[in-house]
């Protein structure tokens, strides 16, 4: 792994995701992990959040992680950027998202980990149904949106 040559990793898994340890070498100071996690909740209606269900259009997701995570290595310099998404069933303090930055100083791990997962929420074809004890629900999201090229 070198600075022009980050290590990009992304995908889909049908189990909830974790972080792992990322390679790194001597200009690597700043390390960020964010783990998007399913919390519970009791709806005025439904009752108790029992999990979480997500599904993804898995040929354009793979494609648009893949690109999204090279425009953050790109943009922020990152050593490493990793995102990987879940899908199917995610039970309560289980984690749906992985996004893990590597980059030379914490300021601009940071700035990519966060703008990742902001892109990600608003850019990837990926629908989020909430199972209730008495319902389900879906998620309202943004509509996906083309890329910067």
């Amino acid at each position: 792994m070198n600075k022009t040559t980050p290590l990009i990793l992304t995908g889909l898994e049908t189990d909830p995701v974790a972080a792992i340890d990322l390679p790194t070498d001597a200009a690597c100071g700043g390390e960020c992990v964010f783990l998007g996690r399913t919390r519970g909740e009791t709806h005025p209606d439904h009752g108790e959040l029992l999990r979480l269900d997500y599904e993804a259009y898995a040929p354009m997701v793979e494609k648009l992680l893949d690109q999204l995570a090279r425009g953050i290595a790109e943009s922020h310099g990152c050593h490493a950027v990793r995102i990987v998404h879940a899908t199917g069933p995610v039970a309560i303090g289980e984690a749906s998202v992985v996004i893990q930055t590597l980059t030379g100083h914490r300021a601009e791990a940071f700035a990519a980990c966060r703008e990742a997962i902001d892109r990600l929420k608003a850019e990837l074809p990926i629908w989020k149904r909430e199972i209730w004890q008495n319902g389900q629900t879906f998620v309202e999201g943004s509509p996906v949106s083309a890329p910067p090229t």
